[in-house]
């Protein structure tokens, strides 16, 4: 059974966080009782995924408003400045932000009850998302993923992974091709865990590896997450997706993102101004414990890049599918909901 990511306990009024840095071999966990602990969690990559990061920052601020409630709106800057790209944190702070004038008698329960209703409509959310892309795959395909957008970077399901699941409790015969995604691993470690846990037929490949997959062994579509969408379409994710996309585009393979309507950003214009984060060198430089190179060595290493709009064939979210040209499907979209 797969591990929940987040659990908030009543009793002991803490978040526990499923500590993925231990995946897959440990399952272990954390308990947040502070919207700094939740930041911290978030920044060390304990919770990831955008959906999840969002998630984990409602939780936070109901924490400190039941421990520390004169402290909100400094948790509330503390939790976004955790990570700068994925936009599902900011929409969860904004829609917890109105809660802040309440008496403080009610505001702590009021908060609680609004996270936990964000948990359960993520989950529903996802559900939706991976009917409508299932509606896209063949009866037989093989498909590559990227980084992890599976229950683990959500409160359940998963967006790209919830495709995968759907198609497959509609009969679909599905091979998966997991991208290692460096350098921290999580379509090895995350997404082939999930993969595992529930017995899909998959295969972890190096990320350097797509291409040849594709020209040699055939691939019916490419899905993977996004953390940020903007206004014209122009999706970031994890580091490695543009150039999986160019790979794609190149060998005629439909790519496909999915994400919930909370990751789209109509105030950004386009992937240019979405902040691309950048984390310590020591991640590219050391496997675990292993140094892979002198420290001496210079390292970039952004957390994220821009997929444009061109290379998407199509966005998968919780009401539909949107298509080219997403400046209009997305508006479209705003102005009916």
């Amino acid at each position: 059974m797969m591990p929940e990511t987040l659990r908030y306990h009543r009793k002991e009024e803490a978040l526990e966080v499923l500590d993925q840095r231990a995946l897959p071999f440990q399952v272990r966990h954390l308990r947040c009782r502070r919207a700094s602990q939740v930041a911290e969690a978030i920044e060390s990559m304990a919770v990831r995924g955008a959906p999840a990061i969002g998630l984990a920052a409602a939780f936070g601020l109901a924490l400190e408003a039941l421990h520390a409630p004169e402290g909100l709106p400094e948790a509330a800057e503390r939790l976004a400045r955790s990570r700068p790209t994925a936009v599902n944190l900011f929409w969860a702070l904004e829609r917890m932000r109105p809660l802040f004038p309440l008496p403080p008698e009610e505001r702590a329960e009021k908060m609680l009850a609004e996270a936990e209703t964000m948990l359960e409509e993520d989950r529903e959310r996802n559900r939706r998302m991976g009917a409508f892309g299932a509606s896209l795959l063949p009866q037989t395909a093989r498909v590559i993923t990227h980084c992890n957008a599976g229950a683990l970077a959500t409160g359940g399901f998963g967006t790209a992974l919830g495709v995968l699941r759907a198609a497959r409790e509609q009969g679909k015969e599905l091979v998966v091709y997991a991208d290692e995604t460096r350098p921290r691993l999580q379509g090895a470690r995350l997404t082939a865990f999930e993969l595992f846990e529930e017995g899909f037929s998959f295969q972890v490949l190096c990320d350097g590896m797509a291409a040849a997959l594709m020209r040699t062994r055939g691939v019916d579509a490419v899905i993977t997450g996004a953390d940020r969408i903007a206004r014209n379409g122009d999706c970031a994710n994890k580091i490695g997706t543009y150039g999986l996309a160019i790979c794609a585009r190149h060998h005629r393979i439909p790519f496909y993102v999915a994400a919930p309507w909370s990751t789209v950003d109509p105030a950004t214009p386009t992937g240019d101004q979405i902040p691309i984060e950048e984390r310590d060198a020591s991640e590219v430089r050391r496997m675990g414990e292993e140094r892979l190179f002198p420290d001496a060595y210079p390292v970039w290493n952004p957390a994220f890049d821009v997929t444009p709009a061109e290379l998407v064939t199509a966005i998968v979210t919780e009401t539909g599918i949107l298509r080219p040209p997403y400046e209009e499907s997305i508006a479209g979209y705003g102005k009916n909901h």
